[in-house]
């Protein structure tokens, strides 16, 4: 058991499944105390309730990203039942991807909301108390995405590209307060991304691609426990990774 995840209180929001969900059991086998939030509340109660009876420690409160309360409330609840909050993983994404040409707006504001706008209100919610605790680490999820765009993912990629611009001004900005920071950024890793695609050709494009070279959720979470493993004086800024067939 890595000893620097053993009781340490981790956040996670879009825990309901794929990324989230396989990073709350690893962390939770490894003795951390998790707290999910994501939209789909009988989830994430039914994974807590998994993660307790394996003998964890687990909480689950309902979150919707896009409202910045609601991640407030989160976070707060961390504090309220555990005293502190030791990660914030900003993990919830979309990704329906349309050329621009297409003009689907509506799917722009939604991907700008939950990918950008929702790790915002995550960090705006925990780092009031990780300053004070002079102690903290935020992981935020970006994609491959965000170091290369591909036609139909402009906003998605705009998104991603954004999460590690957002990533390193925070690094250089909690230096003063011994808080890490952590982005990390998937290839085609299997999870339900790909069913948040609304135009009917690129949703059979990218389903295809994934079938045909997706990994699974368990290689991000291990990403995320090497990260938050780590001594406390080491930060390890930025994880890439992708499948081995992956090309772009």
């Amino acid at each position: 058991m890595s000893t620097n995840i053993e009781g340490k209180v981790v956040v996670i929001t879009g825990a309901s499944s794929g990324l989230g969900e396989a990073t709350a059991r690893l962390l939770s086998e490894q003795g951390a105390t998790v707290v999910l939030g994501a939209r789909r509340v009988d989830r994430i109660e039914a994974l807590a309730e998994d993660l307790t009876s394996a003998g964890g420690k687990a909480l689950a409160v309902q979150t919707d990203v896009t409202d910045r309360e609601q991640v407030k409330a989160l976070v707060d609840a961390a504090v309220q039942a555990y005293g502190r909050v030791d990660v914030m993983i900003n993990n919830a994404g979309l990704m329906p991807h349309s050329p621009l040409e297409r003009l689907k707006v509506d799917d722009w504001e939604r991907t700008i909301d939950v990918n950008l706008k929702g790790v915002l209100w995550g960090i705006a919610a925990a780092l009031p108390y990780m300053r004070e605790q002079k102690a903290g680490h935020f992981v935020n999820v970006s994609s491959v995405a965000g170091h290369k765009v591909s036609p139909a993912g402009a906003v998605y990629a705009a998104t991603k590209h954004a999460v590690l611009a957002l990533s390193e001004g925070l690094r250089q900005e909690v230096k003063p307060y011994n808080i890490r920071t952590t982005v990390i950024s998937p290839g085609a890793v299997a999870t339900e991304l790909p069913d948040s695609v609304t135009e009917a050709d690129v949703s059979k494009g990218m389903h295809d691609f994934y079938e045909e070279v997706a990994i699974p959720a368990d290689s991000f979470a291990r990403a995320v426990a090497f990260a938050i493993s780590q001594p406390d004086d080491v930060d390890v800024n930025e994880i890439l990774f992708r499948p081995t067939r992956q090309t772009l």
